[in-house]
């Protein structure tokens, strides 16, 4: 909510015309653009990411556990 808030109060700046029209919309629209980005990476692809990480974390260490099990063997002597 306060990234759309922040896009929503830097869009005049990024279009901003009369005197200094220029400094204030190269601003605008960095500033803009840069959350827009910014939004996007933190609402859609760190999910992702963060699930696949854990879906190859989970898998690595299920292969690990069972490789690391020992075998049923009767070299104790029972």
């Amino acid at each position: 909510m306060t990234a759309f808030s922040t896009l929503l109060g830097i869009f005049p700046l990024a279009t901003a015309t009369g005197a200094g029209a220029g400094s204030r919309q190269s601003l605008g629209i960095a500033v803009f653009g840069g959350m827009l980005i910014a939004t996007f990476l933190s609402l859609f692809v760190v999910p992702i990411l963060y699930i696949v990480i854990k879906t190859t974390s989970e898998r690595f260490n299920k292969q690990n556990r069972y490789q690391q099990l020992p075998a049923n063997s009767s070299e104790d002597g029972i």
